[in-house]
């Protein structure tokens, strides 16, 4: 027994491998620090977590050097083994493979990037982190009605960026197009109403208007996409029931709760001032019993008689 323990410590592999372990923990150990040193040195949320993510990919870069060295004797008659031992591990880690793949495509292909909302999946939320094998979501929306927090962390395989779509919410132009309808009774004034709403749009727009048209001209020059009217509309169709308007605006995706929420606190408030010119229309539906049908069946005659 004391024999096989003096061969091990004496061993030449074995002091190479007590060598690569002590590398790599210093190295980490160094990375760790390092990133706790200058989180006190960045007050932005954005550089702080670059930074971060960057120290780390270092680390473990140079974790990986120090090991090729400590074993660089060893790499030639160990390149058979690792070439049959590769394949049988790429085929049993495909998933962290294509993973790998996946990160590397999200950050050279700028898919997304931390802060930018997405979906994913079927999952929707604001990405919070990206590491080699996942994408940390914070989610919105599932049962909280419009685009808020539901407070879930969300953790996604970078893999579904080859087998899913990807919806980025904010990448290059960060607005969407949305829309509200207003239906109005027959024989209001709906040349006033369309005034209003005119008017109301133009009103919340005008704080953002340029930069809905700067960030779209880069959108044109950058993509083959039509020069689209980035300018509120506001359309009418006649319905069996009631004159609806539509309007079709151009809002901040963080913003299209609380645009509605002022559009419709708005309108209603134009709506009392307009004596009784303007008037909504709503549907009123009465659920009634149907008639009773008695049948009787005669044995004599052997003919139905109904009763009702």
């Amino acid at each position: 027994m004391g024999e096989t323990v003096r061969r091990l410590l004496y061993n030449p592999v074995t002091g190479k491998l007590i060598a690569a372990a002590v590398a790599v923990m210093v190295v980490l150990a160094l990375s760790g620090f390092i990133q706790r040193y200058i989180r006190k040195y960045i007050e932005t949320p954005e550089t702080r977590y670059r930074a971060r993510k960057f120290i780390s990919l270092t680390g473990y870069v140079v974790a990986v050097f120090a090991v090729t060295i400590v074993f660089s004797d060893k790499l030639g008659g160990l390149t058979v083994a690792f070439g049959v031992a590769g394949a049988g591990v790429a085929f049993a880690l495909q998933e962290v493979i294509a993973s790998v793949a996946g990160w590397i495509a999200i950050s050279l292909g700028g898919v997304y990037s931390p802060g930018d909302r997405i979906e994913i999946d079927a999952i929707k939320g604001d990405v919070i982190d990206i590491s080699i094998l996942r994408t940390t979501l914070m989610e919105v929306g599932e049962w909280v009605k419009g685009d808020l927090y539901t407070g879930r962390i969300v953790r996604v395989s970078n893999s579904f960026v080859f087998k899913a779509p990807v919806y980025n919410y904010s990448a290059d132009f960060p607005f969407l197009w949305d829309e509200i309808t207003l239906p109005v009774r027959y024989g209001s004034d709906w040349k006033l109403a369309r005034t209003m709403l005119r008017g109301l749009v133009n009103e919340v727009l005008v704080e953002y208007a340029h930069q809905i048209k700067d960030s779209w001209l880069e959108m044109v020059r950058k993509y083959r996409v039509e020069d689209a009217n980035v300018e509120p509309m506001i359309t009418l169709h006649a319905t069996d029931n009631w004159i609806e308007f539509t309007v079709r605006y151009v809002v901040d995706y963080r913003k299209r709760r609380w645009m509605k929420d002022f559009l419709f606190t708005r309108i209603l408030e134009e709506i009392d001032k307009s004596d009784n010119r303007i008037r909504l229309a709503s549907a009123t539906f009465e659920v009634v019993t149907g008639s009773r049908l008695d049948v009787h069946l005669s044995g004599d005659e052997g003919a139905p008689s109904q009763n009702k």
